[in-house]
This record gives C-alpha cells, structure tokens and sequence, in this order.
C-alpha cells in the first residue's frame, strides 16, 4: 500500500512539474507578412521598422528559437500574390501577425477576424481596418503614420528652401500607392499648396528596370528634385535610388534618416524604429493576453530633420543656414 501511495505521489509530481515546465517554457507563434522584402530577408538588418520591431521583443524578453517562433511571409511585390500569402499564414493560426501593409491587412481583415493582427497603415479609419484609433475594434491594431498634407507639404518647403532653384518635382511611389492610397492624395494636395509642379514617373511594379527608368524619365522633363515615398520597395531599392539620384544630379529627401545616411540630400518625417518598437510594445500585450480592441492606435509625435553636407557638396548645392539650424542631424 505504501509503495503504491509513493508511486501515486511520484506521478503527480512528475505531471504537475511537466505541466509548470510546459508553461515555464511556452513558444509563441508569431506571422511577420511583407508585401515585397523576401521572407528571409525580414530582420532587423533590412530597415529602420523592422530594426526597431526586432530588437524591441528582444529587450521584452522574446528570444526566437526559445519562446518565440517567427515565422516570416512575402506577397514578393506581387499583389496577385497576396491573398495566396494570407491564406498561407491564416492556416498556420500563429497568436500575432505583423501585416506591414495596408493591403495585405484588408486582405487579412476579409479573411480572419480571431487572429490578432498589428500593423502599421496610413488613416485606418477611412480605410475602414479599424473603427476608431481610442477602440479600433474587433482583432486589429498598431500605428497610424498618416500625418497627411502637412508632412509632404514640410518635405516640400524644405526641398525647396535647401534648393532654391526647385521647380519640378519627382515622385517615386507605385500606381497604387499614388492612385489609391491617402499618402498619394495627401502628395498631390502638397504639391499644389506649395506650388511646385510634380511628376509621377512610375508605372510598371518597382524593381531596378522600373527605377532606371524612372530617372531617365525624369531627367527628360527637367525634374530637379525627387521625393522617395514610404513604400517598402524604395527602402529595397535605396542604393539604387542613391546611385541613379547622384548619376542624375537630383537631390533626393527621404522619409527617413537611414537614407540620408547611405548618401541621400535630405530627410523629413517619423522616426521609423520608434514605430518598429511601438508595434512590438502592442505584439508583447497581445501575447500577454490583452485583446486587440483594447489597445488604441497609436500615432508619431516626434519628426526629425536630416541633411547630408557630403552630398550637397557632391551636388553642387549650398544650403542655406537658415535651413541648417532646423536640422536634428546634420552628416558631414
């Protein structure tokens, strides 16, 4: 009777210390979908957001290959690809899906409405992914960095105020980028508050064919300053931009500082790894249990200001002291 009452006790320590060690050790299951950037190549290496994102789990404790298994998907610039990619992750049922794209999130928004999905998207609202930035609603969330006509306008002025020959500007950005979302409406509207006349030369799918060509275009019809758009294909393609912008002798502003600091003129706008480490701030919550509907969208409140003296230089431009003193990094 002893032994059996030893053996009983034996077994349910053993289960109950399986059972500790089972959630001591619990792997989540995270989907990180891209519209373009190659699925091995979504590290923190491949840009600023994904920097910020990366690294940011980590500090949270989340460390991949141990209680975290991120699984990475490409719609590999093809958006007839992107419904395959979405049923593809929706059958993996991971517990969080980083959708960095406002048209894989639609996609994503007819297909599931259990899976918590993060993502980062211009106005939500309109675009009818969320129902409110205080309750967005349902299983979506993460950051809106739509700040509309005023940041375009600002890249705008300070393009021209840098250059004061500015006249014409190019517009690097996909069709339906510039057809069909806020971000090309909010570009047009600038263009012509500030009075700068724009070309849209892009009209094929943005690969290295596509942009030599755009800059030849470009060049042809006396463009004199080029803004490269937040689209992920123009970060895949930065030092091509870079190269074919110093070739052309266009001074180029970007979105970001990391394209200044490859060689870019200038840049104006949001602090990209501070988004990347706010939408794993709302990833570390989900997978700690808080529903989707109750963590807000977030918004930038920080813009920053990049310029690149060794570029100028290059160019031929002198920029202008009272455009000097604006800038938050200045590389020479």
């Amino acid at each position: 009777m002893r032994r059996q009452i030893v053996a009983g006790l034996l077994l349910a320590v053993t289960i109950v210390g399986a059972q500790s060690a089972e959630r001591a050790v619990r792997v989540h299951r995270l989907a990180v979908v891209d519209p373009v950037i190659p699925a091995a190549q979504l590290t923190k290496a491949v840009g600023p957001s994904y920097s910020g994102f990366f690294e940011e789990l980590h500090r949270l404790g989340y460390i991949e290959g141990q209680n975290i298994l991120i699984e990475r998907f490409s719609g590999e610039g093809r958006a007839d690809h992107y419904p395959e990619v979405v049923r593809d992750v929706i059958d993996r049922d991971p517990d969080v899906i980083f959708a960095n794209s406002t048209r894989l999130v639609l996609e994503f928004k007819v297909l599931t409405s259990t899976i918590p999905i993060v993502t980062v998207t211009p106005d939500p609202v309109r675009l009818g992914i969320v129902a409110s930035l205080a309750r967005p609603g349902a299983n979506i969330t993460g950051v809106a960095v739509d700040a509309g006509a005023e940041l375009f306008g600002k890249r705008l002025e300070l393009l021209k105020q840098a250059v004061p020959n500015l006249s014409k500007v190019g517009i690097l950005a996909s069709r339906p980028v510039w057809e069909k979302t806020p971000v090309g409406t909010a570009m047009q509207n600038a263009a012509q508050v500030v009075g700068i006349a724009y070309m849209w030369p892009s009209d094929g799918p943005l690969q290295e064919a596509e942009y030599r060509r755009a800059f030849e275009a470009m060049t042809q019809e006396g463009v004199n300053g080029v803004i490269v758009l937040e689209q992920n294909e123009n970060w895949t393609f930065r030092q091509l931009i870079i190269d074919l912008a110093e070739k052309a002798r266009l001074p180029t502003i970007w979105p970001a500082t990391e394209g200044v600091e490859i060689g870019g003129f200038m840049s104006y706008g949001i602090d990209w790894q501070d988004i990347g480490r706010r939408i794993a701030g709302a990833t570390d919550q989900i997978l700690k249990g808080k529903n989707p509907n109750d963590i807000p969208i977030q918004q930038p409140t920080a813009f920053h200001l990049s310029i690149n003296l060794k570029t100028a230089k290059t160019l031929g431009i002198g920029i202008p002291s009272s455009v000097l003193i604006q800038a938050d990094k200045v590389i020479e």
